[in-house]
């Protein structure tokens, strides 16, 4: 018989994620309380492969919210993250001699807002896409109240990342003044967003010791820290894990392997020292990137190749999901799983609403993960509540077993009593007798001394 193991999972604070699978459809999951279960509040759109979401990008901020979603066929939609309504839509389609299919979108960024009155007054954002020729450009997108199909473009950027290849990955950093691309047999190259100039491009390995090449073949990216653009980790195709330094030198300054399959995703902490990394098996770790030290694995391994891991920014937790169609929740200090939703299609992103607050657990600071310490407050109350006595109802052989025990004490009982009678009883005589043999031992010894002052 094969050993099965049931593993408890205590449940999420309340928290909001938005997945997007590859039937194109967005699906809010939500939990509500201290404990509670994740579960799907809202589904956005309808099941069509063409429509397949390859990227998203979200800014989450408290006014004006606004969700960018690029779709396999070319389509870049924005969406009010709250309530899923299209805002705008615009097609990425700008080369005439390929398919959508065949450039499709692999990098999305949605510029933060800088000047909120200007953006409100105006109703336009700010994309940076990418697609897999190397064809990235900037575009500002006119925002109207109903929703569209087409949406009016205002001033746009446009350049070439890579002269050959494709690219897999694109990031931009904390600052959004820079952005990093790789991919397969492009080597991972930073640019300056603002003047759309290549300012740093990696050198590849040299030959291991058996003189083999590994070709350059990355497939994942982040920046290590939202302050600092000059450190990202890339993971690549030979299960390989680096760190580069681009005001160090243009080689990885750290490398290590990382299990036996293709590393498929890489998220940083926000400590600026850690990350998390997915790969193709489904195995989820934390690394600590000063030493390269792996600092564990998280309990409960994924049947899925591991697509996408967000980090949320407040609360210890992260996000995972991938082809095993199940999206989990995992606390970043154990390494324990929270919790995890069945969603049925393969998933593809997912994405943290950092702002979402359920107000009935403002007041009962839901905040905080299952299992962290408890205020005095509660250990007060919950020592009183233990230390009332609890009421169980016992059944029939209990109450057979205590009748038992009882009559045997009594049984015991008794004898004991009479047994310290009988003891007693002895004692009293032992002492009598030894009272009536001292008397006469008394008697003898004054006529001895009486006789004895007769003769003199």
């Amino acid at each position: 018989m094969p050993r099965t193991t049931t593993l408890e999972c205590p449940g999420c604070p309340p928290l909001r994620a938005l997945t997007f699978d590859a039937l194109g459809l967005i699906k809010v999951i939500e939990a509500r309380n201290t404990q509670g279960v994740p579960s799907v509040i809202e589904r956005w759109g309808e099941p069509d492969s063409s429509k397949c979401v390859v990227a998203a990008s979200i800014n989450d901020q408290k006014y004006d919210p606004l969700l960018a979603v690029a779709r396999k066929n070319g389509l870049v939609e924005v969406l009010n993250p709250l309530s899923g309504d299209l805002q705008a839509a615009i097609s990425n389609a700008n080369v005439a001699d390929l398919q959508p299919e065949e450039n499709a979108i692999v990098g999305l960024h949605l510029f933060a807002k800088n000047n909120l009155e200007l953006e409100l007054a105006s109703r336009c954002c700010t994309l940076l896409t990418c697609t897999a020729k190397g064809n990235a450009s900037i575009k500002s997108i006119e925002i109207s109240n109903s929703s569209t199909e087409s949406a009016s473009i205002g001033s746009s950027r446009a350049w070439d990342v890579c002269a050959g290849g494709s690219i897999l990955c694109c990031k931009v950093d904390g600052s959004e003044k820079y952005a990093l691309f790789g991919g397969k047999g492009v080597e991972v190259n930073v640019w300056d967003v603002d003047n759309c100039t290549k300012i740093w491009n990696a050198k590849p390995p040299p030959k291991n010791s058996l003189g083999i090449f590994t070709p350059t073949w990355f497939t994942s990216a982040t920046f290590l820290s939202k302050d600092d653009h000059r450190k990202f980790v890339a993971g690549t195709n030979s299960h390989q894990v680096r760190l580069y330094d681009i005001s160090a030198q243009r080689r990885p300054v750290l490398s290590f392997d990382f299990r036996e399959t293709p590393i498929k995703a890489v998220a940083e902490d926000i400590d600026g020292y850690s990350i998390y990394i997915g790969n193709g098996s489904g195995d989820l770790a934390t690394v600590d990137v000063r030493t390269g030290k792996l600092l564990g694995c998280f309990t409960g391994k994924c049947s899925g190749s591991i697509r996408s891991i967000a980090r949320h920014p407040d609360l210890p937790v992260i996000a995972s999901c991938g082809l095993d169609r199940y999206l989990r929740f995992w606390d970043t200090k154990t390494r324990q799983l929270l919790s995890a939703v069945f969603l049925k299609q393969h998933l593809m992103h997912v994405v943290f609403d950092s702002n979402f607050v359920f107000e009935a657990d403002i007041a009962s600071g839901a905040d905080r993960l299952p299992g962290e310490e408890k205020t005095k407050n509660e250990i007060i109350l919950g020592e009183e509540f233990e230390a009332l006595p609890l009421k169980r109802k016992e059944s029939s052989k209990s109450k057979e077993k205590n009748a038992d025990n009882k009559e045997n004490k009594k049984h015991k009982s008794k004898k004991n009593r009479e047994h310290k009678k009988s003891k007693g009883n002895d004692q009293t005589q032992k002492s009598a007798s030894g009272d009536e043999r001292s008397k006469s031992a008394s008697k003898k010894r004054n006529k001895r001394s009486n006789s004895e002052l007769a003769e003199d």
